[in-house]
């Protein structure tokens, strides 16, 4: 059933007339050099007024051959609607712009739906224009027919970026452009954010570099922290830390416009800034489901290390204090425990569970999940008492290192034995690692009528209205004999 969506922006920000706007869109691209590059996974575009961010919105996207493109993700704040967490996602076939209509990619939109933190909420799309105004720049530059998402993001932590972003990630391919939606610096009275009054643009400029560059790090606590420490007014922080946690590793940041309201109008009392830039690199296709191996498997020296390090960690935690244990370092860091992956670590004594705590999405190194999650394990699994260091001795340490969780079309795809599990309906979420199954006997509907019951739900309520991310996991023990 075609849905179409009619731009709330049109005569609002931009001319309801196609031809007028035709004809303002072209004249942006006069001064600009086009240099279409294929390797183009990424871009940041201002969302403000066209007579104001045009002609930087126009040399992002002259910057990029759209040829290999498939669908273009566009992600944009919410300016007006509260969503801790969240992105909201509209149910629509079509947008129609004065340009015409632009098609939804609505196979991939459905992959976003399974996934526990997109969700639909109207409110957030009545005034927004941070994602729809970039469509008639899209159907310009890219091509009339080119399909897109578009998002509406809400307002992330660090660790929750780094868990979305992840999740994001695993989504796209090399036929996939992600837009983020964004202004820079808001300054002025009308913005409440007057941290200088002399130099002004100088400033401004100053400022801007200074967030664009930990931007260009794509170190995501840096960029938080420079945004916490200079209150930087960034409308689009939080789709720009989601695209941090996104981009591939070799991924390369180059800006490629910059230029202030305030420079245009002669107006130093009021100011906003409008960055574009692309990022040059590749997307992998995040569907490893017939995988027979779990992608990026440790050494077997590398998993004695960990092992040796959880209880070398917990034997701290005692002579000297858990404070002491959890800022305790391996005595030999290798590169493979400054992976950054997700892992759990499971304490049996008797072969009975003991205590089991873990993360599911990538967000530390390896090593640092291990520390924290053991101490977890053994002193704040709620469901035990902390251990005693008379079971210390006794106890046996289980670690999982996990890859990236992914969303699957329906719950059919999970295979026992491989997969471990998160459940995500009605905002309840419940997890089981891939051994649990196996170890229980269960085959995959009592599996998942456990996890149902784990998450608070009715026994059969995974059978419709649920959603599944699956991923697997490197699990490494230590001998009964220790």
């Amino acid at each position: 059933m075609k849905i179409c969506v009619d731009s709330p922006l049109a005569g609002r920000w931009f001319s309801a007339d196609g031809m007028v706007l035709k004809k303002e869109l072209a004249t942006y691209c006069h001064a600009v050099p086009v240099v279409r590059r294929d390797d183009i996974c990424a871009a940041v575009v201002p969302h403000a007024g066209y007579p104001f961010s045009g002609r930087i919105a126009a040399g992002v996207y002259l910057s990029i051959d759209p040829t290999k493109l498939k669908r273009v993700v566009v992600m944009g704040p919410s300016h007006y609607v509260f969503l801790p967490n969240q992105m909201s996602l509209q149910d629509a076939t079509h947008f129609r712009t004065p340009l015409g209509e632009v098609p939804v990619d609505t196979a991939f939109a459905e992959q976003l739906r399974k996934l526990p933190f997109v969700t639909y909420q109207a409110r957030a799309h009545d005034r927004e224009h941070s994602d729809q105004i970039q469509l008639p720049l899209i159907q310009s530059y890219l091509g009339p027919a080119l399909p897109v998402v578009c998002l509406v993001c809400g307002q992330f932590g660090v660790a929750e970026a780094h868990e979305a972003g992840t999740a994001l990630r695993n989504l796209l391919d090399e036929h996939t452009l992600v837009v983020v939606s964004t202004d820079f610096t808001h300054y002025g009275p009308n913005y409440d954010y007057v941290p200088f009054t002399q130099d002004i643009q100088k400033n401004i400029e100053a400022l801007d570099q200074q967030i664009f560059t930990a931007f260009a790090k794509k170190d995501l606590s840096e960029f938080h922290k420079q945004l916490e420490r200079t209150g930087a007014t960034v409308c689009g922080r939080d789709p720009l830390m989601l695209l941090m946690a996104m981009l591939p590793r070799q991924s390369s940041v180059t800006r490629t416009g910059y230029d202030t309201s305030g420079r245009m109008t002669h107006d130093e009392r009021n100011s906003v800034s409008y960055v574009g830039a692309v990022v040059a690199g590749h997307w992998k296709a995040g569907d490893a489901a017939t995988s027979s191996s779990v992608e990026g498997q440790l050494s077997a020296e590398a998993c004695q290390h960990l092992l040796r390090f959880a209880r070398q960690t917990l034997e701290h935690a005692f002579a000297q204090g858990e404070r002491f244990a959890a800022a305790q370092e391996p005595v030999k860091l290798c590169e493979a425990l400054k992976a950054v992956r997700g892992g759990f670590v499971t304490l049996t004594l008797d072969g009975h569970l003991r205590g089991c705590i873990g993360e599911i999405f990538p967000r530390h190194p390896i090593w640092k999940v291990v520390r924290e999650q053991a101490l977890n394990a053994a002193f704040h699994d709620p469901r035990f008492t902390p251990l005693s260091v008379a079971e210390l001795a006794r106890v046996q340490i289980e670690i999982s290192v996990l890859t990236p969780p992914r969303p699957v079309t329906s719950w059919h795809d999970i295979q026992i034995g491989t997969h471990g599990v998160v459940l995500n309906k009605n905002g309840r979420v419940a997890v089981f690692l891939p051994q649990v199954a196996p170890e229980q006997g269960w085959d995959l509907a009592e599996t998942l009528t456990h996890l149902a019951l784990k998450a608070g739900l009715a026994p059969e309520a995974w059978r419709e209205g649920a959603s599944f991310l699956v991923f697997e996991a490197q699990v490494v023990h230590e001998k009964p004999s220790m």
